[in-house]
């Protein structure tokens, strides 16, 4: 008897909406003969102490298994994602796949200091335990994060979307700016493509969160500024960036970043800021509380590049060309 390969996609609750675009963006690109896609039914039992367990209510034997999960805060996310995969495993799944479009605790990818964990080599061993086969991600916040996993990790980078994005502005003296040292490469990347100047913004802290000062290296002088970086949190640096750019003589300033986190007075710092817009990812869900003004922010879905990449790791076809960074 042939064993049957098939595919089943199924979603944790905090990227139901990602996962349910990923759906369309597939369905809407099948191939003559491709059958249709649909997200699997997954239910979450909550507990009355704050535990859950999720469970699959249709079988997943033999299937490769596309579990789809931001691990943003709180932890909660995490723990969902993790029981989801065991209980793939444990159901007799042939492969499952964590595609997790934001992968959190990638900030403590080192021993910055004296006594700290190494947050995401630990989520990185969490995966594997769970019975994760392979990881999909988006930007992650150091690229060596993938030598954390012992198994395969599809990196894609959020400037497949981005860079075609800011082509199709059509903006004049456009210059291309790190927040600070470390996405001095991220920068020179996109400033390549859009063959444009490189600005790096130099930052001291005080504390994590808190930024001291920022000094900006280049020219800046009439220059319309994109200030492209992994993620906003705060919005602390990127505020303090934008603010010393106009204050250097920029014509305008905007941001890309590929995650949203988006804590604390993010939203006030922005909306008080130089910026003119900021442009995110769907990695992560912009808020929808009604009291918070997003009016700055602007969302570019990522959907259909995970939706392309699915389609080929299940098929078995390469995927090299989706990695240029």
């Amino acid at each position: 008897m042939i064993k049957e390969h098939r595919i089943e996609l199924f979603a944790c609750r905090a990227s139901k909406d990602f996962a349910l675009k990923v759906i369309d963006e597939l369905n809407s690109s099948r191939e003559e003969g491709e059958g249709s896609y649909r997200l699997g039914d997954l239910v979450v039992t909550p507990f009355s102490d704050g535990e859950f367990q999720p469970a699959f209510t249709e079988s997943v034997r033999g299937a490769t298994v596309f579990v789809i999960q931001s691990t943003f805060p709180p932890t909660d996310n995490l723990m969902e994602l993790l029981l989801t995969i065991d209980a793939a495993k444990r159901a007799s799944a042939d492969k499952v796949i964590a595609v997790i479009p934001y992968f959190g605790w990638a900030r403590q990818d080192r021993k910055d200091r004296p006594r700290v964990s190494i947050g995401a080599k630990l989520v990185a061993n969490l995966l594997k335990a769970a019975g994760a086969d392979r990881v999909m991600t988006c930007d992650l916040h150091a690229d060596q994060i993938q030598g954390f996993f012992d198994f395969p990790v599809d990196h894609i980078y959020a400037s497949k979307v981005f860079i075609p994005f800011i082509k199709s502005m059509n903006i004049e003296n456009l210059a291309i700016a790190a927040p600070d040292m470390g996405g001095a490469k991220r920068a020179n990347s996109y400033a390549r493509e859009l063959g444009c100047p490189v600005v790096i913004c130099h930052k001291t802290r005080e504390r994590a969160n808190v930024v001291s000062s920022i000094t900006a290296i280049g020219e800046v002088e009439g220059k319309n500024i994109i200030i492209v970086d992994d993620m906003i949190d705060t919005a602390g640096t990127l505020s303090k960036a934008a603010d010393v750019l106009m204050a250097k003589g920029a014509a305008s300033v905007m941001a890309c970043a590929s995650h949203g986190i988006l804590s604390g007075k993010a939203y006030e710092n922005i909306n008080n800021s130089a910026l003119k817009e900021v442009y995110i990812t769907d990695t992560i869900p912009l808020t929808t509380d009604p009291s918070v003004d997003t009016g700055k922010i602007k969302v570019i879905s990522m959907t259909g590049v995970f939706a392309r990449i699915i389609r080929k790791i299940y098929n078995y076809e390469p995927i090299s060309s989706e990695f240029i960074h």
